[in-house]
C-alpha cells in the first residue's frame, strides 16, 4: 500500500475492502444449503487431459429441478473424469452417470451437517471481516505517514481517518448481511 498516494488512498482502500466482501460472497455460493445451484460445482477443478480446468469451461450445468444439478460435458469421453472430479471433492454428493452426462441429487441436510456448515459460513465471514480490518489497518498507516511528511494537514488526516473507519464499518456490516442471510437459508429448509 506504500505506493498508494494520498489522493487514491480512499478508492484503493474501498476497492480492495469490496473485493474482501466479494471473496467471501463467492466462498459462501460453493456451500450448499439443500438446493441446486451451479455454483456448487461450476469452479470445481477437473483433471481434463492433465490440465486442471475449471467445470463450467468442461460442460453444461443446469438445475432442471430444485434439488437436481444436471452435469453434461461437452466431450462425452470426459464424463467419467468429471465424476471423479465430483467424488473427490467433499460435497458429500454421489453422482449418477448414464455415460452422457451426470445427475447429482442434492439430498437433504442433516441437522448437524447444517450446524457444521453454518460454522464454516461464520470461520469465512470473521476471516472477511479480519481482511478489512487489515486494510484499514493499512490504509491508516498510509494516511499517517502521509501527515508526518507533511503531504496533508493533521485536520485532514482526522477526516481521513474518520472516513476510513466509516468504510470499515460499511463494508464490515455488508458482511454481517451476507452471513445472516447465507445462515437462514441453511438453517431453514
Amino acid at each position: 500500500m506504500s505506493n498508494v498516494g494520498i489522493d487514491e488512498l480512499m478508492d484503493y482502500t474501498e476497492e480492495h475492502m469490496m473485493k474482501a466482501v466479494e471473496a467471501m460472497s463467492s466462498d459462501f455460493a460453493t456451500i450448499r444449503t439443500g438446493k441446486a445451484s451451479p455454483a456448487l460445482v461450476e469452479n470445481m477443478m477437473v483433471d481434463y487431459y492433465g490440465t486442471p480446468t475449471k467445470l463450467r469451461e468442461l460442460a453444461g450445468i443446469t438445475t432442471p429441478e430444485p434439488r437436481l444439478l444436471v452435469i453434461q460435458p461437452w466431450d462425452p469421453s470426459s464424463v467419467s473424469t468429471v465424476e471423479k472430479a465430483i467424488i473427490a471433492s467433499n460435497l458429500g454428493i454421489s453422482p449418477v452417470s448414464d455415460g452422457r452426462l451426470l445427475r447429482l441429487p442434492i439430498p437433504e441436510l442433516s441437522e448437524e451437517r447444517r450446524a457444521s456448515l453454518a460454522k464454516q459460513v461464520k470461520a469465512r465471514a470473521e476471516e472477511a471481516r479480519v481482511a478489512i480490518r487489515n486494510i484499514r489497518r493499512d490504509a491508516n498507516e498510509t494516511a499517517k505517514k502521509a501527515q508526518k511528511s507533511s503531504d496533508i494537514t493533521e485536520d485532514d488526516l482526522k477526516d481521513m481517518l474518520a472516513d476510513i473507519q466509516k468504510l470499515t464499518d460499511d463494508y464490515i456490516k455488508e458482511v454481517d448481511l451476507i452471513l445472516a442471510k447465507k445462515e437462514d437459508e441453511l438453517m431453514n429448509i
